[in-house]
């Protein structure tokens, strides 16, 4: 028996060794799937559920998607449906898929077959932007390391807050960690039964969460150029300055939209005061980032507020980051494009560094596909539901970007609406980051080129 148990070990390591050589993307899609397998089965057990009986398949399969491509879409209230285990199995697939689909995959590489071909150390160097294919390996565990230090550090600032909230020591520590978690992996699931609504003025509570999604968003690659260059900063690389910058923008553009926006709104920043409205409104522009947390009611937000955060959620965070979207750089990519060719400036550089025309293509690639699965995602939806647009839009968005945020009509969705954004959530999560790497691996020389022809553009 224990021959017959090593060869089929044998035999699956050769399988997984040979498809890690030919096609380390379809590896990446299958584990990061199989990994979503487990959690749902996790979460059907009797005992993952407040009530002791098991959750409906689709309910179970929607939450765990949710967690492992740290969305925070949620079917059933998470503090209320979910048990102590259920609540730590969302928290461990948060934990698990915030490392992202490459780095998931370099490690059952790891596991399985001891080394990593040099077609997979290429993709894994893609996804965490290191050039130095020997660096890999210990670059990951450099990631987990440095993925959970901060994750303690946010759950440490929170800690004291919820002790003055008049909660237990076993408590206040274990919102504080599924905070922590929850806010750098730009998850967005929330443990207590009241949610966040009733903390919108509360510094001491979202100032930790905004830092925490900020950080989280910036992408592994950010964070360590940063820590390398701590003392330098200008040596950070093209990528880490297009990140900051960008991101810091999109941050101060959003929030000043919503102040403007709902400065007057009585359902939402009325009522407050001038410091609690900027506090409201940073929170608001930084959260459709990836993360999904909510001070206020997004259904009490006014339609243009639903706009602006469409466009935020969309475009997403970092690139090798635990957020969603098209990504801060693939945006920053194309403005740059569109500058230097108002300009008639044949080459587009920005920060002393010239922009390849192929990462040009890479941009335009990623986000024709993700607006084209934003698309069809919304025609399906309103065939099965029949919402307004507006209202599709946003769920659509939300799932796709992995944002989390939603009007409140997510858990009123048709059991086939359900199936349709847990492939949403899966393809954004994985889509672009595996589209982007194919691609990039698939760039070939030509010997022969055709003739050069210009059509007409606009």
């Amino acid at each position: 028996m224990a021959e017959a148990f090593r060869d089929q070990f044998v035999t699956a390591r050769g399988v997984v060794d040979r498809l890690a050589r030919r096609s380390p993307a379809r590896l990446a899609v299958f584990s990061f799937a199989g990994v979503v397998m487990v959690f749902t089965l996790l979460l059907l057990t009797p005992w993952a559920t407040a009530s002791g009986r098991s959750a409906p398949v689709v309910d179970a399969l929607f939450t765990a998607t949710s967690a492992v491509c740290v969305t925070g879409l949620t079917v059933v209230p998470t503090g209320v449906f979910w048990s102590t285990f259920g609540q730590v199995v969302i928290l461990v697939a948060i934990k698990v898929g915030g490392l992202g689909v490459m780095t998931l995959a370099s490690i059952l590489g790891l596991a399985v077959s001891r080394h990593l071909g040099l077609t997979q150390r290429m993709l894994a160097a893609t996804e965490v932007k290191t050039t130095r294919l020997g660096e890999v390996g210990s670059l990951i565990r450099v990631v987990v390391i440095t993925s959970t230090s901060l994750e303690l550090l946010v759950a440490l600032a929170l800690f004291p807050r919820f002790l003055v909230l008049r909660q237990t020591v076993g408590e206040a520590a274990w919102h504080a960690l599924f905070f922590g978690i929850s806010a750098f992996n730009n998850a967005g699931f929330v443990p207590t039964a009241e949610g966040l609504e009733g903390s919108v003025g509360d510094w001491a509570l979202c100032v930790p969460l905004i830092v925490g999604t900020f950080i989280g968003s910036l992408g592994f690659p950010v964070i360590l150029n940063i820590m390398r260059n701590r003392k330098r900063p200008d040596r950070l690389s093209l990528h880490a300055k297009l990140t900051l910058v960008t991101g810091a923008l999109l941050v101060l553009v959003g929030a000043i939209a919503f102040l403007g926006l709902e400065w007057t709104n009585p359902k939402t920043f009325g009522p407050l005061n001038v410091a609690n409205k900027v506090l409201a409104a940073v929170f608001q522009g930084i959260m459709p980032r990836s993360t999904g947390f909510s001070t206020v009611d997004i259904g009490d937000l006014h339609e243009t507020s639903w706009l602006v955060t469409d466009a935020l959620m969309f475009v997403g965070g970092g690139s090798a980051s635990t957020a969603g979207g098209i990504k801060v750089t693939t945006l920053a990519v194309m403005l740059l494009a569109i500058v230097a060719e108002a300009r008639g400036d044949r080459d587009i550089e920005v920060f002393r560094r010239r922009i390849p025309p192929e990462t040009i293509r890479l941009a335009i690639a990623v986000t024709f596909v993700g607006a084209t699965a934003v698309l069809t995602a919304s025609l399906l939806l309103l065939q099965i539901t029949g919402w307004n647009l507006d209202v599709v839009i946003y769920e659509v968005i939300s799932a796709f970007a992995t944002v989390g945020l939603s009007t409140g009509v997510t858990p009123d969705l048709p059991e086939a609406g359900k199936y349709v954004l847990v492939v949403l959530m899966f393809v954004g999560r994985t889509g672009t980051m595996t589209l982007g790497a194919a691609l990039a691996l698939r760039s070939r020389r030509r010997v022969i080129r055709m003739p050069e022809e210009r059509p007409i553009i606009g």
